[in-house]
């Protein structure tokens, strides 16, 4: 957990270092920040798939799924309570970073790395009711975001389809069939640069990050709710279901991850206080390297 830890940190250091000095200028970030989201991760979660399933798998995999969709009840439920008094800009990006965490961009990879092709793949499971949500409820927060729109963006988003293609190889190799070597080969190239990639985006972020204030009061309690207080929730609530082991440590280490990326870029178009957003992603990204490990750790004890 600490190897895995420091090399998270050193990605995101780098990856602050890069963008501090001008070398990965913003436009860049931006194209790399979109071939990781269109490529990298769905060749992950493809690869995720290209494994021999067992029945206890299987459930697993199940119980994720519907112990995603209660999790995103939960977080609707902390954002409307949690925020009402905060105006009105302030309130968007908080609510929106209540209901979407950086569990995509951040949390496949550290599960990868923490449980394996299995993780990566619960990992992906754990989302479907995430982005549902992100492009829904989470995108009418900021526009009045019609039912065809938000459904087209969910059914046409790259990671589902990759899901879907996930699905499709799980099936072909139950009955013997696996992808030409050149074609596996390809996938898993792509998909090893998904970390690496990740991280340093991340880092790229936080130096863009307004300094001023930055550990102002309502920031400081967000980032707590985001990294303790929920996954703490969410931890005794599915301690008491009769869910496995992994699908329980899967869940509380993505719902402990830090404000999602995706929270600046919408505060940034619609113009709902961008600095403050990335105060949220900023002191939320830091403090998770000091509470990651912890959550992780503690749900390791099971």
């Amino acid at each position: 957990m600490l190897s895995l830890q420091l090399e998270i940190f050193l990605l995101l250091a780098l990856g602050w270092f890069l963008a501090s000095r001008r070398i990965l200028a913003r436009n860049t970030r931006d194209q790399i920040t979109s071939l990781v989201l269109n490529l990298v991760l769905p060749a992950s979660i493809i690869r995720s798939f290209e494994l021999d399933l067992t029945w206890e798998q299987f459930t697993t995999l199940s119980a994720v799924l519907f112990c995603s969709i209660d999790i995103q009840i939960l977080y609707s439920i902390a954002a409307k309570l949690l925020w009402r008094k905060e105006p009105e800009n302030h309130r968007i990006n908080l609510c929106y970073g209540t209901l979407v965490s950086n569990a995509g961009f951040m949390g496949m990879p550290i599960c990868e790395q923490l449980y394996g092709s299995i993780g990566l793949l619960c990992s992906s499971i754990f989302l479907i009711p995430q982005r549902v949500v992100m492009w829904s409820a989470g995108l009418s927060l900021y526009t009045a975001a019609d039912r065809c729109t938000a459904i087209r963006k969910v059914l046409l988003h790259p990671c589902i389809i990759a899901l879907e293609l996930g699905v499709v190889i799980l099936v072909l190799r139950m009955n013997g069939i696996g992808l030409p070597d050149c074609l596996d080969r390809t996938i898993g190239a792509v998909a090893s640069c998904n970390t690496a990639l990740s991280m340093m985006m991340i880092g790229g972020m936080m130096a863009d990050a307004d300094k001023q204030y930055v550990f102002s009061p309502v920031v400081l309690v967000y980032s707590f709710v985001r990294l303790l207080a929920l996954p703490l929730i969410i931890w005794g609530c599915l301690s008491l279901l009769p869910v496995s082991r992994l699908a329980l440590q899967v869940c509380v280490v993505l719902s402990a991850m830090p404000a999602a990326s995706t929270t600046g870029m919408l505060a940034q178009k619609y113009h709902r206080s961008p600095a403050f957003a990335s105060k949220l992603i900023f002191v939320s990204t830091l403090f998770s390297m000091g509470t990651l490990p912890l959550i992780s750790w503690l749900v390791s004890l099971i």
